[in-house]
């Protein structure tokens, strides 16, 4: 919850920190995909694999290298996941409209829309802080989920009757 907050507080630092680990991630799978390639059977799949992990090891580099061209292009992508996202939602909501619950898909589905076309709309000008924000809410809310939890089960496990529990605690 603590890094959850910096980020929302320094939006910058966090979305230069997601490109950077996305630059590293890159880096690390195309060694992972170079590996792979020559446990590979067949010279097609072994120039296919090779061509991926060079591809992989290339844009991980310039990532690593231009950390706010990172930003910008995740942010787009980013951009990009949430109006997909929101359309299929609202899809989903068409096709179940009349069942339980169904008003949740339509909410979520608008956000999700509104929420993808804000961030394209002010693209690139909105890549340096909509990312960093996003990661800061999401593991701010993680970690706020994850206390909920544990305090929700220590609750149980003190209530009488819960022996299995009690059992547990015990061993």
């Amino acid at each position: 919850m603590i890094v959850g907050t910096l980020a929302i507080m320094l939006p910058v630092a966090a979305s230069i920190g997601v490109g950077r680990f996305v630059g590293w991630l890159m880096v690390f799978d195309s060694v992972v995909q170079g590996v792979h390639a020559f446990r590979s059977k067949g010279i097609g799949r072994l120039s296919w694999k090779l061509l991926l992990a060079i591809l992989y090891l290339t844009a991980g580099i310039y990532f690593l290298l231009h950390p706010f061209l990172a930003v910008a292009a995740l942010t787009l992508a980013l951009a990009l996941f949430f109006f997909v996202h929101g359309v299929l939602e609202l899809i989903s909501y068409l096709s179940s409209r009349k069942g339980r619950g169904s008003l949740w898909l339509l909410f979520n589905g608008a956000i999700s829309t509104i929420l993808g076309a804000m961030i394209w709309r002010h693209w690139p000008s909105s890549s340096l802080w909509a990312l960093g924000q996003l990661v800061g809410i999401g593991m701010l809310m993680t970690g706020m989920a994850r206390l909920m939890m544990a305090l929700a089960m220590r609750g149980r496990a003190a209530e009488p009757g819960n022996t299995h529990i009690q059992e547990v605690r015990a061993a």
